[in-house]
Order: C-alpha cells, then structure tokens, then sequence
C-alpha cells in the first residue's frame, strides 16, 4: 500500500500576522492602466453582456475600478450606454441633452425616460435661450404644449461663463437655490451644464476614476476589423 502524499488546504495554513505602522486609510493602491491612465481599485469588469453594461461601468467607476461595455449590441446601442456612463457623473456635462423651443411635452417625457433625465437646456443655434426641468412640466397636461411656453427663459437664467471653476459653480447654485448651472460663453453659446447632483457624487465617492473634464471612466470592447474602427470611432464621440 503506497503512501499519500502531504497535502494542505487553506484551512490547514495560517499567516502569523505581523506588526505594521501602515493604517488602512494610508494605503495606496493606485495601479497603471496606460501609461497615462492610473486607476485607484486596479480592478476591470468583463467585456461580457452577462456582467457590464453602463450600471455595472458606473459602479465600477465610482469606487475607483473601471468598467468594459460589451460588444454584443449595435455600435449605437453600445455608444449610448457608454454615453450613460459619461453623462451620470460629471465635473461639467460637456455635451448635455438639449432639447429645442418648438419641441412639445410629449418629445421631452420621452427623453427623460429613455435617458433618465429630469432638466433639459433650452438651445436654438447653439445659443441658449432657456432651461425646462420638471417642476416646469410636471403638473402640465397637454402633452401638444410646446417647450418655450414651459421653460425658465434666458434673461431669468442664472449661469456662469466658460472656465468657472468648482468652487465657484457650487457657491452660485447654492446661493441660488438651483439644481443646474449652464455653462456659456460670451455669445451665450452653450458649453455645458453643471449640476448639484454631480458635485454631491463627487464628495460621495473621492477615489472615482475620471477623465480630465471630470467624466466617468468607461471602457469598451470593439472587435478587430473595419467595422471595428467604425465601431470606435462611434464611441469616442461620446
């Protein structure tokens, strides 16, 4: 009869722990994605449709990690849950929805519940003329009523002009009592939208990953070929 050999299990070892002056909240665990990208959690999801799609990229985003959208949806399916994950968080939403002064309550109820948005900036030529949220449309029921006769028009508008910074933007939506901060320059041009909501997120969850305009990270599968590049070129217009 032969004998067995020794073998161990993770119940059969334990680590004697040592010492250590490194408290938890010292610890840095920062890792290198790129050699220009640098991620808090070095941890990424799964290009799978089983696991990431934009709410598991948010998550993946806040705490510091990184999501991959899959590539098993159209590549306008799989940009605009990219664009989900842009657009949830933001320092400043650079390419916030905007809705049109002849469109009715009906198009903007569709649009705030596809894309899950409460507030619209009003734009015509690129110049904003107004802002639509839903304490404006929310007790309206004719749903033909266009948004000019719905929204807070330009000249009660409170904004700032392009370059403000956080600090600023916050001070004036809190001395304003106001949800949203449109952002323009000196044309009146809109350049983007800042948010309470957003700056609140901020604070929640310090150790985001985020680009330099202060977006969500988001990766995303693509594939090898042209329809590929196509696919990508979707994608980084988001």
């Amino acid at each position: 009869m032969s004998e067995l050999p020794l073998a161990l299990t993770f119940d059969d070892v334990l680590l004697t722990p040592g010492e250590s002056s490194v408290l938890p909240t010292d610890a840095d665990t920062t890792g290198w994605l790129t050699r220009d990208i640098t991620l808090k959690t070095p941890i990424l999801s799964a290009a799978m449709d089983t696991v990431t799609e934009s709410a598991m990229a948010i998550t993946m985003a806040q705490v510091g990690g990184m999501g991959v959208i899959h590539r098993n949806l159209t590549p306008e399916e799989q940009a605009l849950e990219i664009s989900r994950v842009k657009k949830f968080e933001g320092g400043m939403v650079v390419h916030p929805v905007t809705v049109h002064p002849d469109q009715t309550l009906a198009a903007i109820l569709e649009i705030s519940e596809t894309q899950g948005i409460s507030g619209f900036p009003v734009v015509k030529d690129r110049e904003l003329v107004g802002i639509v949220t839903r304490r404006d449309f929310q007790f309206e029921t004719n749903k033909e009523t266009k948004v000019s006769a719905l929204m807070t028009p330009r000249d009660k508008l409170v904004v700032a002009q392009k370059g403000v910074s956080a600090e600023e933007a916050k001070k004036l939506l809190h001395d304003h009592r106001i949800e949203k901060l449109p952002i323009v320059d000196a044309h009146f041009n809109l350049h983007g939208l800042i948010t309470i909501k957003d700056l609140g997120k901020a604070k929640q969850y310090p150790h985001a990953s985020k680009d330099p305009l202060g977006r969500l990270r988001v990766g995303a599968a693509i594939g090898t070929g042209e329809t590929a590049l196509a696919r990508a070129a979707l994608l980084v217009e988001q």
